[in-house]
């Protein structure tokens, strides 16, 4: 086979950019590097940055002695050679446990403990770079930031259990097993709490999504163009808005129609946060990805959504299929914060969703027979498909947000303002996708964004 020498990662406007001139698969690919397999021992992890390939192999040669370190083959300017290791990962592993067995917790712990005898100031490791070979043995990869950042506490595993409600089931074993431990971390995030209001959100520049510290504690499930969403309960999350103007369109939207049956209800509110309901359930893309024909109920449920919008003053009329949620109690859409200031008469998003999904004639054909007036509206031109084409029907317009309606004799969708503290929260299927991430509120084109590289098996995916 060719020398994977030849092949080229570079720096890329958004991700890396990849020459394999060689056979050699990829197997993973993260924002510092790339990982190819060469044999069923050993694969290759070629660095676009020289800087950031000396500081892994820097940790890489300080942890050789220790057994769940990946063995060092050989190295370069910009590339190492590694053990590799065909196997799940530790989120893989445990993703349908109630309950983290106590021998991982066990041997969690003496990895940590290793990390800091090694003093390595990053004490931590999220689920996807730690595998579990044969009889659970675990090996840990991807240890570019060991002495660079510093973690006292492994703060990315706990987000990771939390993420997957196990996080109280460690904690309560690892009191059990090293109360000393349990008690260092208790005194660290006493110290060290945060109000999620105070959490920074800052704006990414046009067209660029928000920048949030990716070491927050809590529970991220998405970043978009507007904000951040953190889940902090069973049935809650937090917007946070890098600009307090997106903040008070959202929130003055979304409070002036919690009588509307698809919007998320709202506990509370400030001037850079919105305390909204969870959704548990899928979106509707990922829903439809499952049907090879479009079920009558969701067409009418979509139109129920749309002809509501309309009655109640939206100037943006649309259902993107990654907004809208299945839920026990009907479909929920999230992401309003255009809704009043940008004209748009037809679901145009919505029509692009369903013609790449191969439903845009049967929905037309089903919108007709349900309310042939909305069919008319819409077809009397042609519809637009491409990006350029729906752009041109959109109309930026002067916000006029609705009033907020007095609520006060309503129960349990309390709203409070500039003051009180809303609880934690964890999105897994909903407002969180396993491989997307995305914000409640953004401009009709974010598109959902990873937060976090999903790895294949081997020795690096991020």
């Amino acid at each position: 086979m060719a020398d994977f020498r030849l092949i080229k990662v570079t720096k890329g406007p958004k991700t890396l950019l990849i020459d394999n001139p060689t056979n050699y698969p990829l197997i993973g690919m993260g924002a510092l590097g790339a990982v190819f397999k060469l044999s069923e021992e050993r694969c290759v992890k070629i660095y676009s940055n020289t800087l950031q390939a000396q500081m892994e192999l820097e940790a890489l040669k300080a942890g050789q002695h220790l057994s769940f370190f990946p063995r060092l083959y050989e190295y370069g300017e910009n590339y190492i050679v590694m053990e590799y290791f065909n196997a799940p990962t530790l989120k893989e592993y445990i993703r349908n446990c109630t309950f983290i067995p106590e021998s991982i917790t066990r041997k969690l712990l003496y990895i940590l403990g290793e990390m800091r005898k090694a003093q390595f100031t990053m004490v931590d490791a999220p689920l996807r770079d730690i595998f579990v070979l044969e009889n659970e043995e675990l090996k840990v990869i991807d240890h570019v930031n060991a002495f660079k950042r510093i973690h006292p506490v492994p703060l990315k595993l706990l987000r990771d259990l939390n993420m997957m409600l196990l996080k109280e089931s460690f904690l309560s074993q690892v009191r059990k097993l090293e109360p000393d431990t349990y008690e260092t971390w208790q005194r660290y995030f006493d110290e060290n709490k945060i109000d999620y209001r105070n959490i920074p959100v800052f704006s990414g520049g046009d067209g660029e999504r928000v920048k949030v510290d990716s070491v927050i504690s809590q529970t991220l499930i998405g970043a978009g163009h507007q904000g951040a969403v953190y889940r902090i309960a069973e049935d809650k999350c937090v917007k946070i808005y890098g600009k307090p103007g997106h903040c008070e369109m959202e929130k003055t939207i979304l409070l002036a129609n919690q009588d509307l049956s698809f919007i998320p209800k709202v506990y509370e509110s400030g001037n850079n946060y919105v305390v909204m309901e969870y959704f548990v359930g899928p979106d509707l893309n990922t829903f439809l990805k499952k049907q090879t024909t479009l079920p009558p109920v969701v067409t009418k449920l979509l139109l129920d959504i749309l002809t509501s919008q309309k009655q109640a003053g939206f100037k943006q009329i649309d259902a993107p299929l990654r907004h809208v949620f299945v839920t026990n109690n009907g479909f929920k859409m999230v992401d309003h914060v255009y809704s009043y200031s940008r004209l748009q008469e037809r679901p145009l998003e919505l029509f692009q969703n369903l013609h790449e999904r191969g439903f845009l004639t049967d929905f037309l054909e089903q919108v007709k027979v349900l309310d042939a007036a909305t069919h008319a509206e819409w077809t009397k031109t042609p519809i637009p498909l491409t990006e350029e084409e729906v752009q041109m029907e959109i109309k930026d317009i002067p916000t006029v947000l609705p009033v907020i309606k007095n609520r006060s004799s309503k129960k349990g969708n309390g709203h409070k303002k500039d003051k009180g503290h809303g609880k934690d929260h964890d999105h897994k299927k909903g407002h969180d996708r396993n491989s997307q991430k995305r914000e409640h509120g953004g401009k009709r084109d974010n598109k959902d964004i990873k937060k976090g590289n999903d790895r294949k098996k081997g020795s690096d995916k991020k």
